[in-house]
């Protein structure tokens, strides 16, 4: 009787206590089992099969972060993979080998469904049995419900369920969780990057720098092909539009190969500009043309727009002002064999536009004939500075006008910080070209570049009037 008393003294002096913190229970239940032969059968029974032999297991069922590593890497900056081991306690139910199939296909909700942990393990102590782990989120009492336990029963399954220690490593964990493990708490973690190839690039922030070679180790071995992570140190050049980076792991080699669209490009990353995320641009833009049509790619990069489109027979003039992404173009273009069909430059915009460009347009215009369906693109891929180029459009030729279906399209990227991008975009536009585009052009938001930063695609045909400059009578 006093024990009983003591027990219900201990309950209401907890009662207020959350689970995660109460260590009161397994000591009424010790209590309540101690030796006596005054102490009913029962109480023996509820020590035998007791699960608070672990203080710890008390939290472990209601823990959010069950899968996270060790808490003693918090603050690590030297990857030490042996460091991030540790032990949970996870329900599990113990079945004969030859209807193994039969449970996991009856209990998949509950079943463990964690890649690279394996959802059935052997008995060491019964070779004839099989252990089949239970996800903890689904099962946190260690207890099935009343449907599952009816399905195991008709398998001839006893409905308990027991304890499994399961062993955890670095190797089980995803980069996310261990990098949310690693840093400091309440601090950002950027699991995310852009892959070119090999290269995983980074955008790391600056409370992240003291752990970017951690970072990029851990990068590396959980993304298979990856060999060398990157990241950027300064902005990008608007000249050239590359940047300085720091290889963070692995080798350091930064001539990659990369595709996209169904084409091979081969490209040194560290001195040209490459962007996986204008992927589905590049196919966009190329699928408007047609056989025959004729692409002025501006600034041409590598050769993104200009090769798909010479792949689809237009005829292409491409131009980079970097020498590098000059001579990586012309190696593209004989990768792909499309050498023949593309004229390259390594000139400014600008010099571009009003010599081979004005060139080619003065040669072909006057020679449309309205039956012929040959279409002009210009294609102008510099989102920082490509607005202030369009001035070069007025009065760049002489003469009378062509028909309005033989006009030039211009496709032209801009990045805006307005509330109203699309809007912003097209009046600078206008002002560039001195007239209106009011119901004569259309815009298309193309990613978003950082918080209230957008890139867009303002496409619209240049003006007969602004294009030509009609000569004096």
């Amino acid at each position: 009787l006093w024990r009983l008393e003591h027990c219900a003294r201990l309950l209401k002096t907890n009662h207020s206590r959350t689970a995660a913190s109460n260590t009161s229970f397994p000591a009424v239940w010790m209590l309540l089992a101690q030796p006596s032969g005054r102490i009913p059968g029962p109480f023996v029974v509820v020590k035998k099969n007791t699960y608070f032999t672990m203080p710890e297991t008390v939290e472990d069922k209601t823990n959010p972060e069950l899968y996270l590593p060790h808490p003693g890497v918090r603050g690590m900056t030297v990857l030490d993979r042996e460091a991030f081991k540790r032990t949970v306690l996870v329900p599990a139910l113990k079945v004969k080998k030859e209807i193994v199939h039969h449970v996991l296909k009856s209990l998949k909700q509950s079943v463990l469904q964690r890649p690279g942990l394996k959802r059935v393990v052997e008995d060491p102590e019964d070779e004839d049995s099989r252990f089949v782990i239970l996800d903890p989120h689904k099962v946190p009492e260690f207890s099935l419900g009343e449907a599952e336990q009816q399905v195991l029963r008709q398998l001839s399954v006893h409905p308990e369920v027991c304890r499994y220690q399961l062993e955890l490593s670095y190797e089980n964990f995803k980069s996310e969780e261990i990098l949310r493990a690693v840093l400091p708490q309440g601090q950002e973690v950027t699991s995310g990057f852009s892959r070119v190839g090999h290269i995983a690039h980074l955008n790391l922030r600056d409370h992240q720098l003291p752990y970017r070679h951690l970072i990029g180790q851990v990068i590396m071995d959980k993304n298979p092909g990856i060999t060398c992570v990157v990241n950027k140190t300064n902005i990008i050049d608007s000249t050239y539009r590359n940047f300085e980076m720091e290889v963070l792991a692995g080798e350091n080699n930064l001539v990659t190969k990369v595709k996209e669209n169904n084409i091979s490009y081969e490209l040194d990353f560290s001195k040209v500009y490459w962007n996986p995320r204008l992927s589905t641009e590049h196919g966009r833009i190329v699928e408007l043309l047609r056989a025959g049509d004729v692409l002025f790619d501006v600034f041409a990069g590598v050769g993104p727009f200009a090769i798909p489109a010479a792949k689809r027979s237009c005829r292409v003039f491409a131009n980079d002002l970097n020498p590098d992404s000059y001579s990586w173009l012309l190696h593209n273009c004989r990768l792909n064999k499309v050498d023949t069909r593309v004229r390259a430059f390594n000139m400014d915009g600008r010099d571009f536009l009003r010599g081979p460009v004005r060139e080619e347009l003065s040669k072909e215009l006057p020679l449309l004939k309205e039956e012929q369906k040959t279409a002009f693109h210009v294609v102008m891929n510099l989102p920082a500075l490509a607005v202030e180029f369009l001035d070069v459009f007025r009065h760049l030729l002489v003469g009378e006008p062509c028909g309005p279906a033989a006009l030039p399209t211009v496709h032209c990227y801009g990045f805006s910080k307005h509330s109203d991008p699309a809007r912003d975009i097209q009046e600078r536009a206008e002002a560039a070209l001195g007239t209106s585009l009011a119901g004569r052009c259309s815009t298309v938001l193309v990613r978003n570049v950082a918080p209230n930063k957008e890139m867009l695609c303002l496409s619209f045909q240049i003006p007969a009037d602004v294009l030509y400059k009609r000569p004096c009578p």
